[in-house]
């Protein structure tokens, strides 16, 4: 017989210490429509007793990382309510097993103040369901309205060493400070009002192809945020529209379908300011400072106005941080999706005079593609090649100092000589 080693053999335990007994289940009738399924019987396994401090040790060992809070809702969907682990990066699932053993309930929903620091109108236990998601993606129903349905305990291990006690709350929730990248399934519909409040560490946020309804306030004081990762092609209706509607500060946008090497289209939304004053008359002037709201106005049904988008920089930007900006252009012209010859131009003559601004978050970003797309583009002159070694000098970054002077011989090189004369007398 194969001998296990230690690992495999708590993992082998584990599975037969977890796994129910068809006998112990409980079957009852779910609702058939209504309000939130919250508090309602449905179908669960009861054990006979609780995990214990062994127990629970062991589902740390076997690799829960995640727990979700779930609050069923009608119709077979599920809204999420709370998220608990160790990683600042989240990867939120599309579906959780329903309990009654049959099917799925897809997540449509992220509930108000879901990764907040400070939550308010939670549901409590008896309303929810708690999932325990293990390190192969494994989803297993932990505690369902408030009744523990996690296994029965059947046989005693004696491990190697013994285990602490290890209790829900060694996952703490992710929210606030310690939130900083966020993958929202293909399932989700609505985000909630104020779900990432306080989230002042966020910086990427994964979106599928659906369309998306936002509550009020859904990213206030996300100041870090710089990317919205959208897995659909430009062409296709997704919820950017919605997204970039709730952030007022400057945030870009790439197109990048799942599978793809590299994105298809990157977007910048300059930061704008609201101002609303009342005249004498008592009549209500309501204006936008900067360029940045309309260019969050280039959507028709959800899909995105290229053409449109690009008609916006000729206007003016004068009230834009310039840095914004160079990083605007840039992009459109490092993926030219749908990219006018008159746009092209304007975003070249532009970027000419701001290749520092770009080498800037460049380097900041360790970006070596990004700087060999620039360099390609052949917009540098000897000013900028001179600026572009000293800030890579700054940087500290060889690789960067290199491929500018390459880049920077490659074009002295290439450029007609004087012609010169001589005179013998």
């Amino acid at each position: 017989d194969e001998v296990l080693n230690g690992a495999a053999a708590r993992r082998v335990c584990a599975a037969a210490f977890l796994q129910p007994s068809q006998s112990s289940l409980t079957r009852c009738q779910l609702p058939q429509g209504g309000e939130p399924l919250a508090g309602r019987a449905t179908s669960y396994w009861t054990p006979e007793a609780r995990y214990g401090a062994k127990g629970r040790a062991l589902l740390l060992r076997i690799g829960v990382v995640m727990i979700l809070d779930i609050l069923p809702l009608a119709g077979g969907t599920a809204r999420l309510v709370r998220v608990y682990g160790g990683e600042p990066c989240v990867k939120l699932p599309g579906a959780v097993p329903a309990p009654e053993g049959e099917g799925q309930w897809p997540i449509t929903e992220l509930g108000d103040y879901c990764f907040s620091e400070k939550p308010r109108g939670l549901p409590g236990p008896e309303e929810t369901c708690r999932y325990e998601r293990a390190e192969d993606g494994k989803l297993c129903l932990t505690r369902a309205f408030g009744r523990d349905v996690s296994g029965k305990e059947r046989y005693s291990f004696d491990f190697d060493a013994p285990a602490a006690p290890a209790q829900d709350d060694e996952l703490h929730p992710i929210c606030g400070n310690f939130l900083e990248e966020v993958t929202l399934p293909e399932s989700l519909r609505v985000i909630g009002s104020c779900t990432f409040y306080n989230c002042r560490r966020l910086r990427r946020l994964t979106a599928g192809t659906g369309e998306l309804t936002m509550g009020s306030d859904v990213f206030l004081n996300c100041f870090a945020l710089e990317d919205l990762v959208i897995r659909a092609t430009p062409e296709q209706a997704t919820g950017l529209f919605a997204l970039v509607g709730s952030i007022t500060e400057a945030v870009r946008a790439l197109f990048w379908p799942v599978g793809e090497a590299a994105p298809r289209a990157g977007l910048w939304y300059p930061a704008y300011w609201e101002d609303i004053e009342e005249t004498p008359a008592h009549i209500l002037l309501h204006t936008f400072s900067g360029q940045g709201y309309h260019y969050r106005q280039c959507f028709l049904e959800n899909k995105l106005l290229p053409a449109e988008y690009d008609a916006i920089f000729p206007q003016g930007h004068d009230a834009d941080d310039a840095s914004v900006m160079a990083m605007l252009c840039f992009d459109r012209l490092r993926w030219p999706w749908q990219l006018s010859d008159a746009a092209r131009d304007a975003y070249r003559d532009f970027l000419k005079t701001n290749t520092g601004r770009v080498l800037t978050r460049l380097l900041k970003a360790q970006d070596t593609e990004g700087i060999k797309v620039l360099l390609a583009l052949d917009v540098m002159d000897t000013d900028a090649f001179a600026e572009g070694a000293a800030l890579a000098a700054k940087a500290d970054n060889a690789e960067a100092a290199a491929l500018l002077a390459d880049a920077e011989h490659k074009k002295r090189a290439a450029a007609p000589q004087k012609k010169r004369y001589d005179f013998d007398f």
